[in-house]
């Protein structure tokens, strides 16, 4: 077998099967195949695309390029989510632990924040003290023992996909649905839980920017997963503005404490509750509005919360800063952005927000960038809202008053303000099974 042929053939719209798949990724991996072959091959599948059967069978193979993680030794339905990535998207630190408070395990494992987009590490990490990286026993027995355990993910899972996304990066070939899905799919389907829920985010500060293409993500991740006897399900959600007001690390750990409490902001809360809900439905817990209930009891009765706090401090965390925000180390400086004129935010574009927040020094440009967990941008007024000429429209954080000037021309960037009110997204548009869309 000869990379060439396998090059040529997907280039002429051929499909590839599994023994020419393994040979290309796992040659890949081997250093066999060189950078520019599968360069070669990833453009192919990007202007050619992919059968069904062909993404299931690509993902199996980046899969199985690392750890299969076997969680037999974990009692019970164990259930993940994941999300396509967006800004304020801090939903993780908040359904992880409804959903072990109704009795579901997690055992998850999350990512960094890399460019606009926020990583679950880095914002458990903004609680001082908490390990993120635990070896297996240790990540058992938490699980076993409370219920939950998030930590990073291991350089070990997925390993090919590690190396052809860093490619694709270079290659002008990652908005390729295929090569998404079997991105996402054979992280989720290594780390071996047997639900998952998939959140597509859709819009501005997300990858996927219409609903078509979100849908058929969406589609062709549920089939990946119940190709491999999984139960898996979809929500295309909304990221045309940030969800909550809170950009950047501690500020989005001590709103998500606030939704877990009971009194976080109404968005946020509602989709937490829709992906929390629907995780529930996929490890048997009932029906949707059954298990829609289950999630709002656990967090009117304060389980919920004090399942998150077991989980931080058997992972080195000083809950102190769950109990009480004011404890999380604050930015050095603060810088009011104002309105220039009345109307309604017609535009609040998310990927300049979360730019924005960057810029401020809360995330990273570059992998090995370090973080200033208490720099961000709290939002007082967002897509819709009405502001008076001079109004404070959010307040910056940061520990260097020279980052203000360049994140505020960013922020202005995308920001558009009219006589009359834009057209509100719904936070959630269409949920995607196994046996098709049901939109809302």
């Amino acid at each position: 077998m000869r990379m060439y042929d396998i090059i040529a053939k997907k280039r002429d719209g051929g499909t590839l099967d599994h023994e020419e798949l393994s040979f290309a990724v796992n040659g890949y991996v081997a250093g066999d195949v060189p950078d520019y072959q599968m360069s070669a091959l990833l453009m192919a599948i990007y202007l050619r695309g992919m059968t069904d059967e062909e993404t299931a069978m690509l993902t199996d193979v980046m899969a199985h390029s690392g750890d299969m993680v076997d969680l037999s030794a974990i009692a019970g339905i164990k259930a993940d989510k994941h999300s396509t990535g967006g800004v304020g998207d801090k939903t993780t630190l908040v359904i992880a632990p409804i959903v072990a408070a109704c009795g579901v395990k997690i055992a998850k494992m999350s990512g960094r924040g890399l460019g606009h987009t926020g990583g679950t590490i880095d914002k458990m990490e903004a609680v001082p003290g908490t390990r993120t990286s635990l070896t297996q026993e240790e990540f058992f027995r938490q699980v076993n023992e409370i219920g939950i355990s998030v930590i990073g993910q291991s350089g070990k899972i997925a390993v090919a996909d590690k190396k052809m996304y860093a490619l694709r990066d270079v290659t002008a070939t990652v908005g390729c649905i295929p090569l998404i899905a079997s991105s996402i799919m054979s992280k989720k389907l290594a780390a071996g839980s047997d639900a998952i829920l998939l959140d597509v985010t859709m819009g501005d500060g997300a990858f996927m920017k219409d609903l078509d293409g979100a849908l058929e993500l969406a589609r062709q991740m549920v089939a990946i997963g119940t190709a491999h006897g999984r139960k898996v399900a979809a929500l295309i959600t909304d990221m045309d503005k940030p969800l909550g007001h809170n950009i950047g690390n501690a500020l989005e750990v001590a709103e998500s404490m606030a939704v877990l409490q009971g009194k976080g902001p109404a968005d946020l809360t509602e989709v937490c509750l829709q992906l929390a809900g629907n995780m529930l439905v996929l490890a048997g817990k009932g029906d949707m509005p059954t298990c829609r209930k289950l999630a709002e009891s656990v967090i009117a009765d304060g389980s919920a919360f004090e399942k998150c706090c077991q989980m931080f401090a058997a992972q080195g965390g000083d809950i102190s800063v769950l109990r009480d925000a004011d404890k999380f180390q604050k930015a050095k400086y603060s810088y009011e952005l104002t309105a220039p004129a009345d109307g309604y935010i017609y535009k609040n574009d998310v990927e300049k927000i979360g730019n924005a927040s960057v810029l401020l020094g809360a995330g990273r440009i570059k992998k090995e960038d370090s973080i200033d967990f208490a720099a961000g941008i709290t939002m007082h007024k967002k897509l819709g809202d009405y502001v008076k000429a001079g109004e404070s429209i959010c307040t910056f954080y940061a520990d260097d008053e020279s980052l203000f000037a360049a994140a505020e021309k960013m922020y202005r960037g995308g920001l558009v303000i009219r006589d009359e009110p834009p057209t509100l997204p719904p936070l959630v548009y269409a949920r995607v099974t196994s046996d098709g869309v049901e939109r809302f």
